[in-house]
């Protein structure tokens, strides 16, 4: 359990909700664990096997408190809605931005994208001595960002993160080990021609999917984004949130998985089609190494409060919806420091 800004996220499987007078108690194992005002929460996030009183039930919905239920990996599955509700105000703020002045948003994603990137690379300065290509790479990096500051339209933001992209996968394949027999000569997709960016895809898609879930979760709508064009099918708008932490979360991952030998070459198979793709045995060990580094806790660069990784998607929509209502200036990308 952990409350952030008015927002209660329940994660331990078997744990009981039940409103007792004023305050909300949280039970495991039948054993008081926590006890708080229920009017001082706006939000209850429920993952896995968390059972809610229907006293509680009815309290959230005559009240507007946001109750919503994922599966303990985050997929989304359902949310409480009473008889009133301001979801259909956030959606049309959503709407009316996206559609008529998408860039601040979009601006401030991809500076937090193109930020972690070039943090990505410095790591590898740092850690094994200078690289002049590497070096190059990030200058080119630190050129983007100047340029993003005067990019006032859309198809200019996508063109500087396009070039920034370009960029860095032009020396990623360099952050891999030589041990480890893996090459990388740019970034394919759809389907992906090798094993490092069979993975790349494999967890973009599962981070993207824990995103799409999140902003359902605060009655986004997801397929309506600032930076992603409307496609019918594709979630949009978690494809913007996903830029925040592909290079962060999702690269360092991939590193980190290929570069300590965990997952090898031999770990693939590529189909007739030419596509590659992980094998079973290797796919389980990636869903743990993801459910792990959910476990690991930061403290997050805007609200200042120590929380789990797995909780990132969840706390930028929710910072994503209070921008959009109108109670922050901006919308605060996620970036560490």
């Amino acid at each position: 359990m952990r409350k952030l800004q008015n927002t209660l996220y329940i994660t331990t499987q078997g744990s009981y909700l039940h409103k007792e007078r004023e305050t909300l108690v949280v039970e495991q194992e039948r054993k008081k664990v926590a006890q708080l005002p229920v009017h001082s929460i706006g939000h209850i996030f429920c993952f896995g096997n968390v059972l809610v009183s229907p006293f509680l039930l009815g309290f959230c919905g005559e009240n507007n408190v946001n109750l919503a239920f994922f599966t303990e990996n985050g997929r989304f599955l359902g949310r409480l809605q009473g008889r009133q509700s301001g979801n259909v105000l956030l959606r049309r703020a959503q709407y009316r931005v996206s559609e008529q002045n998408p860039v601040p948003i979009a601006r401030n994603i991809i500076a937090a994208k193109i930020q972690a990137s070039k943090r990505v690379l410095q790591r590898q300065i740092r850690n094994y001595g200078e690289n002049a290509e590497i070096q190059s790479a990030v200058d080119s990096l630190n050129i983007s960002l100047q340029q993003l500051k005067g990019a006032d339209e859309l198809d200019v933001v996508r063109g500087i993160e396009g070039d920034a992209a370009a960029r860095y996968f032009g020396v990623f394949g360099q952050l891999l080990s030589e041990k480890s027999s893996f090459s990388f000569d740019g970034r394919n997709r759809r389907p992906p021609r090798d094993g490092v960016n069979a993975l790349l895809s494999f967890v973009y898609s599962i981070l993207g999917k824990d995103i799409s879930g999140a902003l359902q979760g605060v009655g986004l709508d997801p397929q309506v984004g600032f930076l992603h064009a409307d496609r019918p099918g594709r979630d949009s708008l978690a494809q913007d949130i996903l830029e925040e932490f592909r290079a962060w979360w999702a690269d360092r991952l991939v590193l980190s998985l290929i570069n300590r030998g965990q997952i090898k070459p031999q770990d693939f198979v590529t189909e007739a089609s030419g596509a590659v793709s992980l094998k079973a045995d290797a796919r389980k060990l990636l869903f743990q190494a993801l459910q792990a580094k959910k476990q690991e806790k930061i403290v997050h660069p805007f609200l200042g409060e120590e929380v789990e990784i797995g909780l990132l998607p969840y706390i930028q929509a929710m910072l994503l919806a209070r921008h959009l209502r109108g109670d922050l200036a901006e919308y605060p990308p996620f970036l560490m420091r």
